[in-house]
């Protein structure tokens, strides 16, 4: 049996193989569904006993991952995040809730490790950006420096005890867009795994994050491809509990006046990124995942390297476009995950 997932920025192939199986896992069947959620085709894939189990458990998840839309949607004017950032500036503390403090709390944490690289303060440049690639000129200086003044990871102060924001600078805007998803998928396993099924895959247009593996195997396995959607893929990898994600410009970015730019920004110009590189993320989880594949976009391969060898379990596989063959690099733990080339 194989499945197969075109989904984000190179695409990930799922294939799985027949072995033999226990008696408990052979009373597993797979199921999966599809629905458009956080603006993205989201998938799930789970193994359980009957169809009745399965139909709960898409009904349940979905509505989990539309419920967190709710909170950490900058498109929903009407949501936490879009509430919050209408404070600003706030002279008082916001008390936040559970799912929006965790996503703000690993945000500050990263934006402070990558000193400004990975920043949810951004939201303003990110605005710009989305009227470029409608009109397809370049933000004007003066809105640029209107925008720089709003943005900034040390103006978003949070209060670890009462799990509190408050936004110090006018106009500031939060965006999620580097990181929501990730949590979005961690809490859709969670969901899964208290309904007693842990066998279990959620893709969130190229965001995945695995449970156990399918019944008979070792692990899931996901091939990651190059920066084109097309071809086959050149690297396969085996997951199990754990996440894969990816970032770059192959389907988002504008052509402005003969150059490319990213649908991504870097926090700390305004400017759609111009290098071009692709990301493949492998964290234990995927909030983990999904952040740090935006924030080595931002720092480029030796940085972002550097980056990814300083948080355990994590590796990076990053690719460069260049004229002829790609520059390749890769984390030295990415090719603990790499399944081996069969040799002719």
């Amino acid at each position: 049996m194989t499945a197969l997932l075109r989904v984000g920025l190179w695409g990930l192939h799922l294939a799985l193989c027949g072995i033999a199986l226990a008696d408990d896992e052979a009373s597993l069947a797979r199921f999966e569904s599809t629905q458009p959620q956080m603006g993205v085709p989201f998938k799930i894939i789970l193994y359980v006993p009957d169809e009745t189990a399965a139909k709960g458990a898409f009904e349940a998840a979905f509505s989990r991952i539309a419920q967190l839309n709710r909170v950490l949607s900058d498109y929903d004017p009407e949501s936490e995040l879009s509430r919050l950032s209408h404070s600003s500036p706030s002279d008082k503390a916001i008390p936040l809730s559970d799912p929006l403090w965790t996503v703000l709390a690993r945000s500050q944490s990263l934006a402070e490790q990558t000193e400004g690289a990975f920043d949810v303060t951004v939201g303003p440049y990110v605005r710009l950006w989305r009227r470029a690639r409608r009109s397809k000129e370049i933000p004007s200086p003066e809105r640029l420096a209107e925008a720089r003044a709003a943005v900034g990871f040390q103006h978003l102060n949070l209060d670890d005890n009462q799990r509190t924001a408050q936004l110090l600078k006018p106009n500031m805007r939060l965006d999620l867009g580097g990181i929501a998803m990730g949590y979005a998928v961690d809490e859709t396993l969670k969901l899964l795994r208290e309904r007693g099924i842990t066998r279990a895959l959620v893709d969130a247009s190229g965001d995945i994050g695995v449970g156990d593996p399918p019944p008979g195997k070792a692990g899931w396995r996901i091939g990651v491809m190059p920066l084109s959607a097309e071809g086959t893929p050149s690297r396969e990898v085996l997951l199990a509990n754990a996440a894969v994600t990816t970032a770059g410009d192959a389907f988002q970015h504008v052509d402005i006046a003969g150059k490319r730019y990213s649908h991504i920004v870097d926090p700390r110009t305004g400017l759609g990124m111009t290098d071009r590189v692709g990301v493949g993320v492998i964290a234990k989880d995927c909030i983990t995942a999904d952040s740090l594949d935006t924030a080595i976009s931002v720092l480029g391969p030796k940085a972002g390297l550097e980056l990814i060898e300083s948080i355990p379990s994590a590796a990076a596989f990053i690719v460069r476009p260049t004229e002829g063959k790609p520059e390749v690099f890769e984390s030295r733990r990415f090719r603990d995950f790499v399944v081996p080339t069969p040799q002719p």
